[in-house]
C-alpha cells in the first residue's frame, strides 16, 4: 500500500479486467528493452494523476515501482516555488528554498524500498538531508517528543517518533536512483524512512512540524500501524 491502496474486494470490470490484462501482457516485454521500459514509466507515471479509480497502480512495471495519489491532482514544484517550512515545537522555525535544501551536507542511503503490498526494488539510492540535521537547525525544546510531515498535495501526511526521526538513514531526499526525485515520485522533495515500509516515506513533503507526542499520519487513519518496520529491521536509533 506504499503507494496506492489496496484493490477493491470484486474485482474490476471485465472491460478493465481485459484493457489491463493487455497493458500488463506488453509491459512484460519491456524488462530487457531500457528505452521502452523508460517510455512505460512515463506513461504510468502521466496516467495516474488522472486515474480516479487507482487502476493504473495494479498495471506490472519492470521498474518495480508503483504510482498512486491519495488525491486527484497534486500541483507541480519547483525551484520557483517550493518551500519547506519547519516549525512547531522549536526553537528557530525555518523555511528552506529547494536550492537551500541542495546547498546543505548530503548524505546517502542505499536500501531496499518494500510496500505492503509485497513489490520490493531492491538497493535503491536515495540522496538527501538528514531529518536530523535539520530539527538540529531549527532546536527542537525539551516538550518535543515527535514529528509530523505535510505534504503540498493538501491530504498526505506522516509522523515518526523524535528518535525515530533523528535515524542516520530518515532523509529529506532530493534524489531517487541518482536522479532529482521526479513529480510522480513525489518530488522535487519527499521524505525517505529507509527502515520502513514506504508508505512512512511522505511524499510531496512541504512541512515538517516538532509535536509533542505521535499524530497518526493519513495511512494510519485508515487502519495501518504507526510504526511502519521493516520485517528484521534494526530499530536502535543509531543504525543505518
Amino acid at each position: 500500500m506504499a503507494e496506492r491502496p489496496k484493490p477493491r474486494t470484486g474485482g474490476a470490470p471485465v472491460g478493465r479486467r481485459a484493457m489491463l490484462g493487455m497493458l500488463g501482457a506488453g509491459a512484460a516485454g519491456l524488462a530487457a528493452a531500457p528505452g521502452l521500459q523508460r517510455g512505460w514509466e512515463d506513461f504510468l507515471a502521466a496516467a495516474s494523476e488522472v486515474d480516479a479509480t487507482g487502476l493504473t497502480g495494479l498495471l506490472p512495471n519492470p521498474g518495480g515501482f508503483r504510482y498512486y495519489s491519495v488525491v486527484g491532482s497534486v500541483p507541480h514544484k519547483d525551484e520557483t516555488n517550493y518551500a519547506l517550512t519547519v516549525g512547531g515545537l522549536v526553537e528557530r522555525p525555518k523555511t528552506y528554498t529547494l536550492d537551500q535544501l541542495r546547498a546543505l551536507p548530503r548524505t546517502r542511503v542505499i536500501h531496499d524500498v518494500e510496500c505492503t503490498d509485497g513489490w520490493r526494488v531492491e538497493k535503491t539510492p536515495f540522496d538527501g538531508v538528514k531529518l536530523a540535521d535539520i530539527l538540529d537547525d531549527a532546536g527542537v525544546r525539551s516538550s518535543g517528543g515527535a514529528v509530523r510531515f505535510t505534504c503540498f498535495d493538501g491530504a498526505y501526511s506522516e509522523s515518526l517518533t523524535l528518535e525515530q526521526a533523528r535515524r542516520p538513514d530518515v532523509l529529506v531526499a532530493l534524489t531517487m536512483q541518482d536522479k532529482p526525485i521526479t513529480h510522480a515520485h513525489g518530488g522535487p522533495v519527499r521524505l525517505y524512512v529507509a527502515p520502513m515500509y514506504f508508505y512512512k516515506s511522505a511524499k510531496w513533503l512541504s512541512g515538517i512540524s516538532v509535536t509533542d507526542k505521535v499524530v497518526p499520519g493519513y495511512w494510519e487513519e485508515r487502519g495501518y500501524a504507526v510504526d511502519g518496520w521493516l520485517d528484521g529491521a534494526d530499530r536502535r536509533s543509531d543504525a543505518a
